[in-house]
């Protein structure tokens, strides 16, 4: 079963996101669905001629969480934009509260995070052990993920996520993705 590009094109037209950017973003994106399926591919060709013992095969087996995470990551990033922003509430706000002291405490501690040196992703997980919520740096799709944290609110902080619209100014596109959070979207992810 091949994965297919999912249609974000409902998210175009949001305030302090140029169609350009949101455009080019889903181009990159619709790269990681197609080499998602190509690696695919290429690992049940090898395995069917038995070739797993292979630099190849141990390449592309590398090579699949960098191009999955990529594919999934941008689809959590995109479902939880197109929103009216304002603050979490419900049992998410509740979480935040018991886990960071309050919604303001946790929104700190993310933009913090997201303004931090370096290229990769902010993440709002739950720890599905333990219920409790930690904001992550994530340098790489494939690496740093934490083992049974589920994502819950995702910030691309890839220089094509905002270099279009805002150069180098990142704070200036935290403020427009905190403005476009699908909050409904981002509770519906809490377990």
């Amino acid at each position: 079963m091949a994965y297919t590009a999912k249609d974000y094109s409902p998210i175009v037209g949001m305030q302090g996101f140029s169609d350009t950017l949101l455009q080019n973003h889903f181009t990159l994106y619709q790269g990681y669905v197609t080499n998602t399926n190509k690696v695919l591919d290429t690992l049940g060709g090898l395995l069917k001629d038995g070739k797993t013992a292979t630099p190849e095969y141990a390449e592309q087996k590398r090579r699949m969480g960098w191009e999955f995470n990529g594919m999934r990551l941008h689809e959590l990033y995109f479902e939880n934009l197109g929103g009216k922003g304002g603050a979490p509430s419900g049992k998410l706000a509740q979480s935040m509260a018991r886990d960071f002291g309050s919604t303001e405490g946790w929104e700190a501690d993310y933009r913090a995070c997201g303004a931090m040196r370096g290229i990769g992703w902010v993440i709002l997980y739950q720890d599905t052990a333990t219920e409790r919520l930690i904001n992550m740096w994530i340098n790489e799709h494939d690496a740093g993920h934490p083992a049974g944290g589920q994502p819950l609110l995702v910030m691309d902080v890839f220089e094509h996520a905002f270099m279009t619209d805002y150069g180098l100014k990142r704070a200036d596109y935290i403020q427009a993705f905190f403005s476009n959070i699908n909050w409904g979207v981002v509770e519906g992810r809490l377990r």
